[in-house]
């Protein structure tokens, strides 16, 4: 009788689910002064010896070359996608970008057309870059796009839901936005400027690593205030107590406002000095932009060039 005795209180007890459960472990009390007072720091103290050449050669190693216009079309991808097989003739000793970035009715243009071995093929999916589809939208999007070519894809995360604090449909939509792509690499866009916070920002960060992300993003470009230092940095912590708590590691990438090499190298810095060495390659490290391939090659090879 005892036993049934416990079993009856426990259930007095409300059930935490498990993404309380998930979020009870991580310190979500930050205040964003603190957090503009730390970029702040690392800023002024430690970009200035990352501005050096052999940092912005792996940075364009790192760059999502992305296109994603309304008025993109099957050719002018494909011209995209050549000049990025162009660019290993031309410059042999430099490093490829990391990935091509485009929508998903183009994942089979830009697979066809490739062909320099270790380039991504990423695709916002999803109903990019709203989010508001049903999720029974967004997951055929997905598989069409793997199915495609797709050797990545960038999802948002539902930000309307979020904010009205319904984590679990968050979470769930993650949770089949992952099964859709196999095993394929997911990267979760929090959309950080409509998220406002940087307890918001800590919160959708954790969130979707529970919830399956490979990667977390910043921004969707499509959106003010896209990327910041203070997003990048808050995420930054996440991802680094997550790898603590669990051993798994989760890439980041900041993408969106990406406009001066100055950028490129702040969010470089804000890596290397909240998440260490480890996440310093290609693999984990990435930046969504078109404009800064361009730039940071001008300033590699010493003068201007405009080839993507």
């Amino acid at each position: 009788m005892a036993e049934n005795h416990n079993h009856e209180h426990h259930h007095e007890m409300p059930q935490k689910s498990q993404i309380e459960e998930a979020l009870s472990k991580y310190n979500l009390e930050i205040s964003d002064e603190e957090v503009k007072e730390a970029v702040k720091k690392i800023i002024a103290e430690k970009v200035p010896e990352n501005d050096n050449l052999e940092v912005k050669k792996f940075l364009m190693g790192s760059v999502e070359l992305t296109t994603l216009k309304t008025t993109d079309s099957d050719e002018s991808v494909l011209a995209f996608t050549e000049r990025v097989n162009q660019f290993e003739e031309a410059y042999p000793d430099l490093p490829h970008v990391a990935t091509i970035c485009v929508y998903p009715r183009f994942a089979k243009v830009v697979s066809e057309t490739l062909e320099v071995e270790g380039v991504e093929v990423a695709c916002v999916s999803g109903s990019f870059p709203s989010s508001q589809a049903l999720i029974e939208v967004k997951t055929v999007e997905t598989s069409l796009a793997v199915k495609d070519g797709a050797t990545e894809i960038d999802m948002v995360l539902s930000v309307g839901a979020f904010l009205s604090g319904d984590y679990e449909t968050c979470a769930d939509e993650i949770q089949q936005m992952k099964e859709a792509c196999g095993d394929k690499k997911m990267k979760v866009i929090l959309e950080t400027g409509c998220l406002k916070t940087a307890a918001n920002i800590k919160t959708a960060s954790i969130i979707s690593m529970y919830a399956g992300a490979d990667y977390i993003k910043t921004s969707t470009g499509k959106e003010q205030p896209a990327a910041t230092p203070e997003a990048a940095y808050v995420m930054c912590q996440a991802i680094k107590e997550y790898y603590e708590e669990t051993g798994i590691q989760i890439g980041f990438k900041p993408a969106g406002g990406l406009n001066t090499v100055m950028d490129a190298l702040i969010y470089y810095t804000i890596v290397k000095e909240v998440l260490g060495e480890k996440w310093l390659t290609n693999q984990w490290f990435r930046m969504g932009t078109s404009r800064l391939a361009n730039l940071l090659l001008s300033e590699v090879i010493g003068e201007e060039v405009k080839f993507f």
